[in-house]
């Protein structure tokens, strides 16, 4: 591992580069909060998909790309007069300092529970803040995450089940309340009974400590390389998947899942 010193060096040539770019670069001295926020937004899920597949140097190279994009936003506010990067940093860490005062006060929080109330709190208190428990949470966010988090910041004041055993009554509730409104065919109730059985669910993942975005990309990721791995063994053997019925299909799909099986033990 490199030293302090080596570390503020290379960040130091980082915002060296930056300021260069934004200098000589057609392209780069184009660039605004809003043409950027977009590509930002590709780049943390090109994060979260090299955090899934656990590789290391993809992570190092993905973190790079984010940390490109906080020093260009930093340089474009630094260029307009309303902050540069020292506002950034020096912001960050008066918020980390404030929000973790059982390290740098007198409070007590000897669990990530007791952490976690102790965040929320203070960020209700701080001036200019959130004014809601709710209003933390970014409307942009995608819907199964935002549901993770609504229900993480409302368990902070205590609004949970005692026991998460709890929560599978109201998953059943939701089940039974959802094939009532299948049978009536209404549309609109059915999507709402829908919703409402999904939160449930990521509402169990939470209370197990099983994250529903991962656990829900890691089906999507086996379901494709199932699929891809049926689709080819068919186009091999001149087969149409089209023209297939669902016995032959079934077949197919289990022999891919012992493959992969098979693989795994090898």
């Amino acid at each position: 591992m490199h030293t302090r010193q080596e570390q503020l060096e290379q960040f130091d040539r980082l915002l060296t580069i930056m300021k260069e770019l934004r200098q000589h670069c057609p392209w780069d001295r184009e660039q605004t909060f809003e043409s950027l926020r977009t590509l930002t937004i590709e780049e943390t899920y090109e994060l979260a998909d090299a955090i899934l597949k656990d590789d290391k140097q993809e992570i190092t190279k993905e973190l790079g790309d984010l940390l490109l994009h906080v020093v260009f936003y930093a340089e474009i506010g630094k260029e307009t007069g309303d902050f540069d990067i020292y506002d950034v940093m020096y912001k960050l860490s008066e918020k980390l300092i404030y929000r973790h005062p059982h390290i740098y006060a007198r409070v007590e929080a000897d669990n990530a529970t007791k952490v976690m109330q102790n965040w929320e709190d203070l960020k209700l208190k701080e001036k200019g803040g959130n004014k809601s428990v709710l209003s933390g949470v970014p409307k942009s966010l995608p819907a199964l995450i935002k549901a993770h988090r609504i229900q993480d910041k409302a368990r902070s004041v205590g609004f949970d089940w005692d026991e998460k055993e709890q929560v599978w009554d109201k998953v059943k509730e939701e089940f039974e309340e959802l094939q009532a409104e299948i049978g009536k065919m209404d549309a609109d109730k059915m999507e709402d009974e829908f919703g409402d059985l999904l939160f449930s669910i990521i509402n169990a993942g939470r209370l197990y400590g099983i994250n529903p975005e991962n656990a829900l990309e890691k089906t999507n990721r086996k379901f494709i390389e199932r699929f891809n791995y049926m689709e080819s063994q068919t186009i091999a053997k001149g087969l149409d998947l089209k023209k297939m019925n669902l016995e032959e299909l079934e077949g197919y799909w289990q022999e891919a899942k012992n493959h992969k099986l098979r693989t795994k033990n090898e």
